[in-house]
C-alpha cells in the first residue's frame, strides 16, 4: 500500500524519518586540522604555501596549517613540534624534511606516542629501523625499511649472480638489525649466497682514517652492502677510493642514508653506486603532501562513522602516554585505500606492499632508474649496460640459446619467486618483438657451467638474456641474427651456447678456442627387424643339416641295419629268415624311424634291433643325438628373436642423400635451417640441400619426435647435441649412425666481439679448464646418459607369430608331403602289389617293409581276401570266435564276380590254406596289422 505524494500522512512520515536520521545525518562537512611541517633549510614559506582550495577531493574540510622548521637540532625539533601541538586542535600531522639527521624518525616516534597524534612521514629521509617501536605510536612512512630495501637489493644481486658479497656496517642505529635481516634472507634462501666478510667501522677517534682504511683493505670481495648514515658515507668512499676498492669490477649497494632527492651529491659517492628508494621518490612536493594528507582523511572519516565525531587528541606532550587509547585509535589509520593507491601499513609502521625504484649513479653524477620493485616483483631493464662506471668495467651483457644440454632453461621457483642453486637468473623477451618488457628464468646447463667458472676466475659479472631473433647465427636479407648478431651488433659483449665455429662466422666476430668437440652427424631410428621364416633352422648352417638328416641318418640307419642282417640273432645273412616263425623283422624303414625318435625324444612305439653290434650302434647314435639337440636349443632363441635394424650412411656424400630418389622407398632427411650445419650443406650439397628443404624440422625436439613416429628417417644436425640426445632418449631407440661417427669436424667456441680484450684471458682460462679435466668433468655431468649406440638391450618378451611363422611354414610343407605320400601308398598298396604275388622276386624289399600273416605256430600264413556281401553277411559278424570246428562250421566260397578285396588280419593254419577255395572261420584268430 502506497500513500499519495503531498498528503498528511505521507508528510508526517518523512519528518518521522528525518528524526530517526538526525543523529546519523551532519549536513555540515566536518573540518579537520593537519599541520604541514617542512624541516630543513631548503624549505620557504613560499615553498611551502598551502590552503584548503588545494585539498578539495576529500569529503571533510581540510585546513592545511604549514609550518617551516629551518633548525635541524633535534633538541630543537621536539621543542617546536610539541608548541604546535599544544598551540592547535590538531587531527594529524604531515611531517616533510630534507635533514641529513635521520634521528629524526626516533623524535616523531616519540611524539606520535605521547601525544596519540598520527605522524605520517612523506620523505624517506626519516626513513630508519625503529627496534622497538614506541607502544600506542602512529608514526607511520611512506618510505621503505630497511628490511623491504635489503630484498629488493638481494633480488638484484640474484639477478646477476653476485653470490659473493662483504657486509659494511658503521654504528649507525640499527646496523645490528641490519646484519640480522641478511642472515635471514641468506639462510633461508636457495641462491649459494656467500658472505665473505662482516666489518663494522668506528669512525670515532680516527681523524685521519687510518684505521678506516687498515679494514678497508681486508675486504677481499667486489659486491658490498653498506650501511650508514650520510655523513659517515662519504667518509667510508673516500677511504674506498684510497685503497682502490671503487671503480671497475667494483659494486656498492647502501641502505640506511638516503641521497635520492639531496641537492647536495658528495662527490665520493661512486659511479654505479645502489639505492632503493620509494618509487615516488621524484614526485614533486604537492603530490607527496597530497598522499600523506590523504591518510589522515580517510583515517578521521573512518573514525567519524564509528564514533560520531573526530576523537580529541591529546596535544601535550608533557602528558602521560595513555597506550590503550592510542591502539584502539591508530588503528583506523593502517589500512587506507584512496583511489587506486593502497596505503596498508605494518607494524613497524611501513608500506605492506610499497612500489620501490633501483636507482644507480650514473656516469653524468645524476641518479637513474635501473628497476623497479611492484607487488613483490623486481622488474630490471636489460638490454642495455646500466651498471657501466667506466669503459672497461668488467660487467658484461651475454647473450645466449636454450639447447639442451648446453643451456636449459627453467621457471622460477613460484614460491620463493628465486633460482636454484644450480642455475642463474637469465632473460628473455615476453615475445619476438623489440619489446624491452623482460622475463624472469632460470638457466642452467654445460655452457652456464663454463660461464661461471670464467666469471670466477678473470673476476668479471655478466647479464645473461636469451635471444629470441633468430637462433645461433645466419645472414637474412644482409643482416645478422641470433647469438651472431647479438655480439656483431654490439649489443652483447659475449655468446655462449651451442655455437659452432665456421670460417663465415669468423670473418665478423672472434671466437675463443673449442672447448666442446663436434660437427655435423646424423640420428635415426632403430627400427624392428623382421624374423626369417627359417629361423628355427638357422641355429646350424645348411651344411649342417644336410649332413644330419641326409648323410648321418641315412649313413647310420643303414649301417645298423647292415649289422642287424649279419647279426647271428638277427637275418643272419639271409632276408627270407624273415619269413620264419621268429625270425628278425627289423627294417631300414624301422631303423630310420628309431633313429629319427631318438633325435626329438619322441615316446613312438619303435622296434629294436636285435644284434649286439646295432644295439651299441643306437646307443652311440642316441648320446650324439643328445648333444646335437641341446645345441640347437641353446641356440635357437637367439634367433628367433627380431633384430633391430638401423640405416646406415657413409657420410653426407651417400647416395641415400644425394640420389634420395634412386632408392625405395626414399629417405626422408632434414635438419634445423639457421645453423652452421644448414650452411655446410647448403654450401657443398645444393642438390641435396634443396631435396631436404621440405623436412626441415624448427627444433631439435620436434626432429626427435618425428624420428620416433616415423615421419622422419634421418636427422642432420651438430654432433654433440644429437649425441646427447641419443644417449638420453626415452627407449633408446635413436643412435648416431656409426656409433656417433662425426663428419665435417669442428667445434663449439665463445663468440667476442672483433678485437676484443677478453679473448685472450678467456682463451687461456678454458685451455687451463682442459688441462685441468674440468671440462672432461662437466662433459660427465651434463652430457653422458644411459643409452649406447652399440649397447643391445636384452629383454624378455612374448613370442608373437613372427618368430614362429616359419615353423608354421614347415607344418603346412610336410602336410603336403603327407599327402603325397598317401597317394602313393594307395597306389602301391591297391595296385602295384597284387601284380607281384607268389612271384618271390622282391623278397629283398622285406628288408625295407613287410605286412603278413602268422598262425599260432608262427608259421607264415596269407592274407583273407572276402568279398563285401560274403563278408557282411557272416554270421561271424554277430558270434563270437571259437576253435571248435563243430560249432558254426560254414564255408566260405570265393566270389566269381569281381570285387573289391577286403584284408583282414587274420591268421589262417598251416598248410596250403592259401589256394583254398573254402575257410573254417572258426579256426582263424585275428592278428594285430604289422606295418613297416
Amino acid at each position: 500500500m502506497s500513500l499519495p505524494p503531498g498528503t498528511p500522512a505521507a508528510r508526517m512520515l518523512f519528518v518521522m524519518a528525518l528524526a530517526c536520521a538526525s543523529p546519523f545525518l551532519d549536513l555540515r562537512r566536518r573540518t579537520i586540522n593537519i599541520p604541514i611541517i617542512f624541516s630543513g633549510s631548503t624549505y620557504t614559506q613560499e615553498s611551502a604555501r598551502f590552503s584548503p582550495e588545494d585539498f578539495r577531493n576529500f569529503s571533510m574540510e581540510i585546513n592545511p596549517i604549514p609550518v617551516v622548521l629551518n633548525d635541524t637540532n633535534p633538541r630543537s625539533l621536539i621543542v617546536r613540534l610539541c608548541d604546535v601541538l599544544s598551540s592547535l586542535h590538531i587531527h594529524g600531522v604531515v611531517f616533510e624534511d630534507d635533514t641529513r639527521t635521520e634521528a629524526v624518525a626516533q623524535i616523531l616516534d616519540f611524539i606520535s606516542a605521547q601525544t596519540s597524534v598520527p605522524i605520517i612521514g612523506i620523505n624517506g629521509g626519516s626513513a630508519i629501523v625503529l627496534t622497538p617501536k614506541e607502544k600506542g605510536s602512529t608514526f607511520l612512512q611512506l618510505g621503505s625499511s630497511t628490511k623491504q630495501q635489503l630484498q629488493v637489493m638481494f633480488e638484484v644481486l640474484e639477478q646477476y649472480d653476485w653470490t659473493a658479497f662483504a657486509v659494511i656496517t658503521t654504528l649507525f642505529p640499527g646496523y645490528e638489525d641490519f646484519v640480522d635481516y641478511i642472515e635471514v634472507l641468506t639462510d633461508s634462501s636457495f641462491i649459494g649466497w656467500e658472505r665473505r666478510s662482516t666489518v663494522t667501522l668506528n669512525l670515532t677517534d680516527d681523524p685521519d682514517g687510518a684505521r678506516l682504511k687498515r679494514q678497508l683493505r681486508e675486504i677481499n670481495a667486489r659486491i658490498c652492502l653498506l650501511y650508514c648514515s650520510r655523513e659517515e658515507a662519504e667518509s667510508i668512499f673516500r677511504a674506498a677510493r684510497e685503497v682502490k676498492l671503487t671503480g671497475p669490477g667494483y659494486i656498492w649497494f647502501m641502505a640506511g642514508a638516503n641521497f635520492g632527492r639531496t641537492e647536495y651529491m658528495p662527490e665520493e659517492l661512486p659511479e654505479g653506486l645502489f639505492m632503493v628508494l620509494s618509487a615516488g621518490w621524484k614526485d614533486d612536493l604537492y603530490h607527496r603532501v597530497q598522499n600523506g594528507v590523504a591518510i589522515i582523511a580517510k583515517g578521521a572519516e573512518a573514525l567519524f562513522q564509528v564514533y560520531g565525531s573526530v576523537p580529541k587528541f591529546n596535544n601535550d606532550c608533557r602528558a602521560p602516554n595513555l597506550t590503550q587509547i592510542n591502539e584502539n585509535l591508530h588503528r583506523y589509520f593502517m589500512n587506507v585505500t584512496w583511489g587506486e593507491k593502497d596505503f596498508s601499513f605494518n607494524e613497524d609502521g611501513y608500506l605492506i606492499n610499497p612500489s620501490l625504484a633501483v636507482i644507480s649513479l650514473s656516469k653524468n653524477r645524476t641518479w637513474e632508474v635501473v628497476g623497479r620493485w611492484e607487488r613483490r616483483i623486481l622488474s630490471m631493464s636489460r638490454y642495455r649496460k646500466f651498471l657501466q662506471p667506466v669503459d672497461d668495467n668488467k660487467h658484461l651483457m651475454v647473450a645466449t640459446l636454450e639447447e639442451r644440454p648446453f643451456v636449459i632453461v627453467d621457471n622460477i621457483d613460484p614460491a620463493t619467486k628465486t633460482c636454484i642453486r644450480d642455475s642463474v637468473p637469465c632473460r628473455h623477451p615476453l615475445n619476438h618483438t623489440n619489446s624491452h618488457q623482460m622475463v624472469k628464468s632460470c638457466c642452467k646447463g654445460f655452457c652456464i657451467d663454463i660461464l661461471k667458472r670464467l666469471a670466477k676466475t678473470l673476476g668479471f659479472t655478466y647479464d645473461l638474456y636469451l635471444v629470441t631473433n633468430g637462433k645461433h647465427g645466419k645472414i637474412v636479407n644482409g643482416m645478422w641474427n641470433g647469438m651472431i648478431g647479438e655480439v656483431y651488433y654490439k649489443r652483447a659483449d659475449m655468446a655462449i651456447g651451442s655455437l659452432t665455429i665456421n670460417a663465415e662466422r669468423a670473418e665478423v666476430i672472434d671466437f675463443s678456442v673449442p672447448f666442446v668437440e663436434t660437427g655435423i652427424s646424423v640420428m635415426v631410428s632403430r627400427s624392428n627387424g623382421t624374423v626369417s621364416p627359417s629361423a628355427f633352422l638357422e641355429p646350424y648352417s645348411p651344411a649342417v643339416w644336410v649332413m644330419m638328416f641326409v648323410m648321418c641318418l641315412t649313413v647310420v640307419a643303414v649301417t645298423v641295419f647292415i649289422f642287424e642282417y649279419f647279426s647271428p640273432v638277427g637275418y643272419n645273412r639271409s632276408l627270407s629268415a624273415s619269413k620264419r616263425t621268429g625270425g628278425s623283422k627289423f627294417t631300414i624303414g624301422k631303423s630310420i624311424w628309431l633313429l629319427w625318435a631318438l633325435v626329438f625324444n619322441n615316446s613312438v612305439p619303435v622296434e629294436n634291433p636285435r644284434g649286439t653290434t646295432s644295439k651299441i650302434m643306437v646307443l652311440i647314435w642316441a648320446f650324439f643325438a643328445v648333444i646335437f639337440l641341446a645345441s640347437y636349443t641353446a641356440n635357437l632363441a637367439a634367433f628367433m628373436i627380431q633384430e633391430e635394424y638401423v640405416d646406415t650412411v657413409s657420410g653426407l656424400s651417400d647416395q641415400k642423400f644425394q640420389k634420395p630418389q634412386h632408392h625405395y622407398p626414399p629417405l626422408r632427411f632434414g635438419t634445423v635451417p639457421n645453423g652452421s650445419t644448414e650452411k655446410n650443406i647448403r654450401n657443398n650439397y645444393g642438390e641435396m640441400h634443396e631435396y631436404m628443404g621440405k623436412y626441415n624440422q624448427r627444433s631439435v625436439e620436434d626432429a626427435l619426435q618425428n624420428l620416433q613416429t616415423g615421419k622422419l628417417d634421418a636427422f642432420i644436425y651438430d654432433a654433440a647435441v644429437l649425441n646427447y640426445m641419443a644417449r638420453k632418449e626415452e627407449g633408446c631407440k635413436l643412435v648416431t649412425i656409426g656409433s656417433g661417427k662425426v663428419f665435417a669436424t669442428t667445434g663449439y667456441g665463445i663468440a667476442l666481439q672483433k678485437g676484443s680484450k677478453w679473448k685472450r684471458p678467456i682463451d687461456l682460462a678454458l685451455l687451463q679448464f682442459l688441462s685441468d679435466d674440468e671440462i672432461e668433468l662437466l662433459e660427465r655431468l651434463w652430457l653422458s646418459g644411459i643409452c649406447h649406440n652399440d649397447k643391445i638391450e636384452v629383454m624378455s618378451s612374448k613370442l608373437d607369430i613372427d618368430n614362429m611363422a616359419g615353423v608354421f611354414y614347415m607344418l603346412l610343407v610336410a602336410m603336403g608331403l603327407s599327402l603325397l605320400v598317401f597317394a602313393w601308398e594307395h597306389l602301391i598298396y591297391w595296385k602295384l602289389r597284387h601284380c607281384m604275388r607268389h612271384t618271390g622276386r622282391l623278397d629283398f624289399l622285406l628288408a625295407f617293409s613287410r605286412v603278413r600273416l602268422q598262425d599260432q605256430q608262427g608259421t607264415v600264413g596269407c592274407p583273407l581276401i572276402l568279398s563285401p556281401t560274403k563278408l557282411f553277411s557272416h554270421p561271424l559278424l554277430s558270434i563270437s570266435l571259437s576253435r571248435d570246428p563243430h560249432v558254426h562250421q560254414r564255408s566260405v566260397h570265393q566270389h566269381a564276380q569281381p570285387f573289391t578285396p577286403l584284408v583282414f588280419p587274420l591268421l589262417a593254419p598251416k598248410g596250403p590254406m592259401c589256394q583254398r577255395s573254402h575257410v573254417n572261420l572258426m579256426s582263424l584268430k585275428w592278428l594285430p596289422p604289422v606295418h613297416a
